[in-house]
């Protein structure tokens, strides 16, 4: 019979309190687990998604009745993630955090996206699994992303002034050693891609760390599918965009390549920052169409519809949840070759790579105009999909891990006992 855990998810965001993909992910793994009889605590940081956000919060996310929330709010508001930033050390939330920790026999604590946090959290965990999922690049860039100056992938580090060039103070506590001894309390870290992994590795070369993608839950429709829905006959062909907008979405690089194949639209799902300079870079183009932030619901129809989903990043991205999306619904992707998007395409064979916009130009064409080739990438990222990205496929992967750990944390204790006999 199989044993329910305890888990603690330890996150800066959480939704409705959330920007990203990680705060879905802790969403969709908590909830799952408690699915399946695990009981779990959330914590998170109000007071950063009020500093990142003024709007209020966004769409309700219900939880399982076993997921209990517990949100990090002070009478310091945003000083305390501000001073967090600084130094690294959870200010005014640090109490709370070890009052849970230490009234909760947690089995496992679960560390995620804990740059607003403090990375010295991390100590105040001793007796369970200790576990870390590296969503960004957080942990060997400031930036979060690699990208450097606002202009370019980061292949050099220049953390001090790409931080000055962002009007974003410094990180001095970076220099001090305190993340490589923080770093020491945590069992293993889980990369979401072997990219990811690599990164890590070359600035953190003595943590332990394993890759495990991240997942999609299956969408119920799924069994009921059993071919690809083929482009409308009739209308517009159209490719698909999903995602924020910002610049290192590379949005931006599409919109010339759509002003010249008027054939083909472009539709933008998503909305950001840097919405407003894409509109005016698209300017009379009928066929590039922004369609503003729509519901999955929607978002379904639109990736069944389209002739592939484009994924034009030029940053390097940690995993590629919009291309797992896109073939879920059996739906062919074209992407970057960069980053972790690339190893997603490879391992399934479920579109095409591009090298340049040349060659993203030619993979539309080859799509729109060779009979069948859009069916049969679309299975080829269906199957992959249901191998690789599923809820079951993680949870396993995930709890193997978990019990791997215990084991050794066990073998550990009975030498220390040994030692004393």
């Amino acid at each position: 019979m199989e044993k329910f855990l305890k888990f603690c998810m330890i996150t800066t965001f959480y939704p409705p309190y959330n920007f990203g993909g990680d705060g879905i992910y802790v969403y969709r793994l908590s909830n799952e687990l408690a699915r399946r009889g695990h009981r779990v605590d959330v914590i998170h940081c109000e007071d950063a998604y009020a500093l990142l956000q003024s709007n209020g919060v966004g769409s309700d996310y219900p939880n399982h009745e076993n997921v209990k929330v517990h949100k990090l709010k002070s009478r310091a508001s945003v000083m305390s993630p501000l001073l967090t930033q600084q130094t690294g050390i959870p200010f005014f939330k640090g109490k709370k955090i070890k009052k849970l920790l230490d009234e909760n026999q947690y089995d496992v604590i679960h560390f995620h996206n804990m740059s607003l946090i403090g990375i010295t959290a991390l100590r105040y965990v001793r007796d369970a699994v200790r576990l870390y999922t590296t969503h960004e690049h957080w942990l060997v860039c400031p930036m979060h992303v690699l990208w450097k100056f606002n202009r370019e992938v980061c292949t050099k580090k220049s953390c001090t002034l790409c931080m000055l060039a962002a009007r974003r103070p410094p990180q001095l506590w970076r220099h001090t050693g305190l993340m490589e001894k923080t770093l020491r309390h945590v069992d293993c870290f889980i990369a979401p891609s072997r990219f990811t992994l690599a990164k890590h590795l070359e600035t953190h070369p003595d943590i332990s760390i394993t890759h495990i993608p991240h997942f999609l839950p299956k969408p119920e429709e799924a069994n009921e599918i059993s071919v690809p829905t083929p482009p409308p006959a009739e209308g517009r062909l159209y490719f698909l965009y999903v995602g924020r907008l910002e610049k290192i979405k590379g949005v931006q690089n599409l919109i010339p390549v759509f002003q010249n194949r008027p054939d083909y639209d472009l539709l933008v799902a998503g909305d950001g920052e840097y919405r407003q300079e894409l509109v005016e870079l698209a300017g009379n183009a009928r066929n590039v169409k922004f369609l503003g932030k729509l519901n999955y619901e929607k978002l379904k129809e639109l990736y069944r519809g389209a002739v592939a989903v484009v994924v034009p990043s030029i940053c390097y991205e940690t995993f590629g949840m919009i291309i797992i999306e896109a073939f879920s619904m059996k739906t062919p992707v074209i992407v970057n070759n960069l980053g972790a998007l690339p190893e997603v395409v490879e391992d399934s064979g479920g579109g095409f790579i591009y090298n340049d916009l040349d060659d993203l130009a030619l993979a539309m064409d080859k799509l729109t105009k060779e009979t069948g080739l859009r069916s049969q990438l679309g299975m080829k990222g269906y199957e992959a999909y249901l191998k690789y990205w599923t809820e079951d496929v993680h949870i396993l992967q995930y709890m193997n891990l978990i019990h791997e750990t215990q084991e050794k944390h066990l073998n550990k204790s009975n030498s220390v006992v040994g030692e004393y006999i």
